[in-house]
Order: structure tokens, then sequence, then C-alpha cells
């Protein structure tokens, strides 16, 4: 989360809580989940390339540099994006429609995530390159999106309007300008591409059998959702990813890793084509893993951000999604969430003027408490609507303005857990700060006699270690690294 949030509207923060994710959910690749936050797969496809004239190709060029942004900005890795196109281009060749054409962008961000543009662009993040172990996964990845294109998921959908949709969402809720989001999504007639359950099975039986067709493994496709399904669970805390993903309308991962694996067997067993296992490892040793500690980042149970000098306690059972612009969270059932986020506040406004400005006239003016939270002035008050109860904040540190926002689905009041919540906001020890160093993935080779515990004893992380070394190199419990091959590790 970097820098101030504009104000803006109740009903626009309501929508943020409700369908938390809000941009993230939207352009939520195929595969994805989020630091902190589970997202469920969804996407944007490519339609049918039309010829393009010199404006549109001007407008699309804008579109990708909007899109990029609110994405942390491209990821330099010459050697693991070299090793993305040319899976690529493998791919285009032996899909149905090998004369598309496709660029692709690494993503600064550590989102799981893949996914299309209308003007052929393909966009993986590296978080999801993190995941992967070898690169049939990731070219399984890439292949159901290029399948998405070939079977033609979108053709009811004008590239046009794709376009005018996808730049107001990003304008409006990740580069913080709802008014000229709001009046470019006006000029779309429709929304975006979300494609059915159907269509995502659909276009994960084609890409492993365009997968297969380039010469990798076919069997990627299942173990890349099945690491994915573990990751999940992991987040999550329920030792279980076999849940539907979040949104409806996509089938959940543990579905998706039955048909993947089906259509591998009706290729053939498995020891078909190449995983590259240790080209992938080596294009990908070093890349950054997890979040930049400069935007804030989770370590244990806290939120942490060096950069604007605050962290607090995440709630229990919340996991959270820290965007450009606010810290988002959500238990897994989606029955509560949290928005915080830094507010414009002029010299001189109250902070219940700000609260107000913020939220409209949705504030029950009773339920207006001043509190001194932490030797900090702080406004607190409540929102009711049809379905939720919103509990809110404004707190006053130092020179900047904080917002703190938990909302309960139904009848439950979130109170207890709210306070608990800003209670725990505090300031950044300058030491603690320093020492949080950006994260990086290290591929170390193993040698006889080395255990799975003495490889996950050397991750730097703070909980979990021996699952998150397992997850990360897709091995199951009681594995015996194997002697001369790489594992992923991670280090400063």
């Amino acid at each position: 989360m970097v820098g101030a949030l504009q104000h803006r509207p109740r009903t626009e923060f309501t929508r943020r809580l409700i369908a938390l994710g809000g941009l993230a959910a939207t352009l939520a690749g195929c595969a994805g989940e989020q630091t902190g936050t589970i997202l469920a797969p969804a996407t944007i496809s490519v339609p049918a390339q039309a010829p393009r004239t010199t404006g549109r190709r001007m407008a699309d060029e804008a579109d990708h540099a909007k899109l990029v942004a609110s994405f942390g900005g491209e990821y330099r890795a010459p050697a693991t994006l070299r090793l993305l196109s040319e899976v690529t281009d493998r791919l285009v060749r032996a899909s149905d429609r090998p004369e598309e054409t496709y660029a692709v962008t690494l993503l600064d961000s550590p989102v799981v995530n893949a996914f299309a543009l209308p003007s052929g662009r393909l966009y993986v993040t590296r978080g999801l390159v993190a995941l992967a172990s070898d690169t049939s996964e990731v070219a399984a990845v890439l292949a159901h999106e290029i399948a998405h294109v070939t079977l033609r998921h979108a053709t009811a959908r004008t590239e046009m309007a794709l376009r005018s949709q996808l730049v107001s969402r990003v304008v409006a809720d990740v580069l913080n300008d709802p008014a000229t989001g709001a009046q470019m999504e006006s000029q779309s007639k429709v929304t975006l591409a979300r494609f059915s359950r159907d269509q995502e099975l659909e276009a994960d039986a084609a890409g492993v059998k365009t997968l297969a067709g380039a010469g990798f493994d076919p069997f990627g496709a299942a173990r890349f959702l099945n690491a994915l399904n573990r990751t999940i669970a992991l987040k999550s805390g329920t030792g279980s990813g076999s849940e539907p993903d979040m949104l409806a309308t996509h089938p959940g991962t543990t579905e998706r890793i039955n048909l993947v694996t089906r259509a591998a067997r009706r290729i053939g067993a498995p020891g078909l084509g190449v995983d590259e296992r240790a080209r992938f490892l080596a294009a990908i040793d070093g890349i950054a893993y997890g979040d930049n500690p400069g935007d804030g980042m989770v370590r244990g149970s806290r939120f942490l951000h060096p950069s604007l000098g605050i962290a607090f306690e995440i709630p229990d059972g919340i996991a959270i999604e820290n965007t450009r612009n606010a810290v988002l969270g959500t238990t897994r059932d989606g029955s509560r969430r949290i928005l915080f986020d830094q507010v414009e506040s002029s010299t001189g406004r109250s902070l219940e003027d700000v609260l107000k400005a913020t939220w409209n006239d949705g504030i029950d003016s009773a339920s207006i408490e001043n509190r001194i939270v932490d030797g900090r002035s702080a406004v607190f008050a409540v929102s009711k609507g049809k379905d939720w109860t919103f509990r809110l904040a404004a707190i006053r540190v130092g020179e900047s303005t904080f917002r703190m926002i938990m909302a309960a689905k139904g009848s439950a009041d979130p109170n207890v857990a709210f306070r608990r919540w800003v209670d725990s906001l505090s300031g950044v020890d300058p030491d603690e700060a320093r020492s949080l160093k950006p994260l990086h993935l290290r591929i170390v080779t193993a040698s006889s006699g080395d255990t799975v515990e003495q490889f996950a004893s050397r991750m730097v992380v703070t909980d979990r270690a021996l699952d998150r070394f397992l997850v990360l190199n897709g091995l199951d419990r009681g594995a015996i690294l194997r002697p001369g091959q790489g594992y992923k590790l991670i280090g400063e």
C-alpha cells in the first residue's frame, strides 16, 4: 500500500468490502491467489485479433502501461522473461491458431496470477513463476490462457468494450481516479468477459492438449494446480484447499485437478514430454519472493509498512491482500472483511468530518465516538446496511490519517474484534524497519545425505517452514531429496 487514497463515497467502499478484491478479482488469472488473500480464478481473454489503427495501438499501449503500474511495474529478470517468451512461442505453434502472436510481460507482484488482454499481451507475475517447479507447470498456465483465445470464448464481446471496461476498473480501483473510471465505464456497452465454469474446464482440457503438442509434460497442469491448491490451504490455515474458489462462476481447484489429470492420461502415461526442471530453476534463481518491504509486508501475524511507519496485528481468521492503495482482508467464508487505507486530510479538519466525508451519510450519528488509541486521536462509528454491519475508525498518526474498517455479514456485530484490531495499531521501530529485507528465491543443489528438514530450516520464513518448503518444491511429506537436483529456498 503506497500513497494516500482520495476520499471516496460510502457506496464505493461498501462495494470494495463486499466485493473484496475489486480489480484483483476481475483481473485474477486462471490460476490465482494473493499473498494473504486467496483470489479465485477469473479470466480476461484475448478475442480474435482485428487490424489495428495507429490510434488503437496507442490506446493499447496506454492500457498496458496503466495495468503494469497497477501490478507493481515490470519485474526485470531477463532469464525468466526469455524462458516465458520461448515457452509461449512453442505453445502458440502447437495451438489451433498458430498465426496469433503474443507478448509476455513479467509483473513485479507476489500474486500468483496470469492473464491476457485483448491486445494479445500475456501477463505472468513473479509470484506465479515462483510457485511453479518446472517449465511444464508454467507452460500449463500459459496454455490455459491461450486456449481461451483459440476457443473464442469472448467473441460475443468486442475488443473495444473489453478495453474500455478494463481501463475503467484499473483507473477507478487501482490508479485512484474514480471519476474518470466511472466515465470510461459508462462508455462501455458490455462488461469484461468472465468465463463460465464450463468454459474454464474446456480451456483446461484444451490447454493440456496444447501442452503435450508443444512437447511439454501434460501432467504439468495437474502438478501446478495441486501446488496452487496446497498454497490456498497453507495461507488459509484450513489444511484443505478443496473448497470452491470465491467466484461462483469458476470451478474449485480440486475439480480442475481431476479434469486435467484425466486429460493427460488420455494422451499417455506419466513421463511424456519434458519438464525441463533444471533449466527452469536456473532461470528463476534469485528472483524476488513475496512483498516488497517498502510497500508493506506480512511478518507472522503482523502487517508492517516501514514507509508509512505503521503496523498492526492481523485479525484472527483474516487473510490479507496488500494492494497498491489499501490493505484488504477477508475470512475464508467471506463473512468478515477489513479495509485499511490512508486518506487525505487537510490541516484543521476533524477526524469526524474525515470519516463522514469518506463514508457519506451512511453513518449512525449516535454511534460516533472520540477516543485516544495508543496516544493517538481517533473517531469510531457504525454504519449498517441491509446485509452488512460496518465498524469504522479514522486515526491520526503524526500528519497522516488512516482509516480502519471491518465489515460483518448478517446480524453479527464485529465490535470486539474491530476494537482489538484498532488497538493493535502501532508505529514501526526503526531497527525493525531496517531488518525487513526483500526475500528472494535461492536455488540450492542437494548433496548426498541432505534432508527435507535440513533444507526447510534454512528458509527465511516466520512460520511453517517445512510446509512452505514442501509446497514450494512440489514435494509431499516423507519425500527424500535427490542428490544433484536443485530445490527452491526462501532467503534474503
